[in-house]
């Protein structure tokens, strides 16, 4: 039956499937609201009704990271698993009927207090943060300490864990959509680069003679910003990965802490864990790329100088751009692009 059990849990709530049950493409299980619940954090800025989402999108499966895209139904046109929903009814009316006699094992497995070794652990020390024995109240260190219940303490810490990995979950499909979308930067600034280069190299040719020197020169500004750019980006996707990887290794973590059946045992480890997952819930230590740094026509040129001026040839400013502009008879058509000074580098999150 505990097999059973840990089948039928819901990788967001952590609690046995609510029903309805929805089925994912990927064959993975969750109930509706929890799907419903991480499809509004995947996507904040969809229209809703009711508190559900009521049009297409996307999220992606908790277990196995796959990407679901929803229709105009939203979450509600995701099927609904009857079987796993009989078979929770099932499991339920089978733990209702049948009791359970492994209280008496659990009792004697309980964990035993080091100071005083006859004396289970049976009260929490709110001063010192740590799990202690009746005896340590009364007679030992913790006389003049603040405590309370074992069992209060240990439905508190396992509520503020669960609903840190939940966070945290979500934190992590945002995290995905961040480094699609750096990846599709990636993509921009390499189109954007071999076009202006091409651009530059079409104009050269007409001036061969004289320009491959100078054809050089500029085509390797263009290619350098392209390859700082790329670095950056790349650099950034880096930090993003480690940090997803990092987040979800504390997810797994969190999990296999959560299962954890001792309550003692359970609030020894849970402090650390706790403050692991509030550290890697935040993303405002990553930078993120300024709206436009991937553009890459910032570069241009314009041939309407004399032969004798061809050696000083540079990309054009905005000014002498404007200028162009008004003598537009006299002078041919630009490369696309504009300064030759590299883009800003974006500002660090808030």
């Amino acid at each position: 039956m505990d097999n059973l059990e840990k089948q039928l849990i819901c990788p967001i709530c952590l609690e046995i499937f609510t029903k309805p049950v929805v089925i994912l493409p990927c064959q993975h299980n969750l109930c509706r609201k929890c799907a419903n619940d991480i499809f509004q954090a995947s996507n904040p800025y969809l229209p809703t009704r009711g508190g559900s989402v009521t049009s297409g999108g996307r999220f992606r499966c908790p277990s196995c990271r796959h990407e679901v895209v929803l229709d105009r139904h939203g979450v509600y046109g995701l099927q609904r698993n009857l079987l796993v929903e009989n078979i929770i009814d099932m499991f339920k009316q089978e733990s209702t009927s049948s009791a359970k006699p492994a209280a008496p094992e659990r009792t004697e497995e309980q964990a035993m207090c080091q100071e005083h070794e006859e004396e289970k652990i049976n009260i929490y020390c709110v001063t010192h943060s740590v799990p202690t024995c009746s005896m340590c109240k009364v007679f030992g260190a913790h006389q003049d300490c603040e405590v309370a219940p074992l069992k209060s303490m240990y439905q508190t810490q396992k509520t503020e864990l669960t609903d840190g990995i939940a966070m945290m979950v979500g934190n992590n499909d945002r995290i995905q959509g961040i480094i699609s979308q750096l990846k599709e930067t990636c993509r921009t600034v390499e189109e954007n680069g071999m076009r202006q280069k091409s651009q530059l190299c079409e104009k050269f040719d007409h001036l061969y003679a004289i320009l491959e020197e100078r054809k050089r020169d500029l085509s390797s500004k263009v290619a350098a910003e392209q390859e700082e750019k790329l670095n950056y980006i790349r650099g950034l996707t880096k930090k993003y990965k480690e940090h997803l990887e990092q987040s979800s290794k504390t997810v797994e973590t969190g999990i296999q802490t959560l299962e954890e059946p001792e309550m003692a045992v359970f609030l020894q480890t849970v402090k650390d864990l706790l403050k692991r997952t509030g550290e890697a819930s935040s993303t405002s230590h990553l930078e993120k790329v300024e709206q436009g740094y991937e553009a890459m026509d910032h570069y241009t040129v314009n041939f309407w100088r004399e032969g004798r001026a061809l050696r000083s040839i540079d990309f054009i400013s905005d000014d002498e751009d404007e200028y162009e502009e008004v003598d537009g008879g006299k002078a041919e058509a630009g490369v696309g692009g504009g300064a030759s000074t590299a883009a800003p580098l974006p500002s660090p999150a808030p």
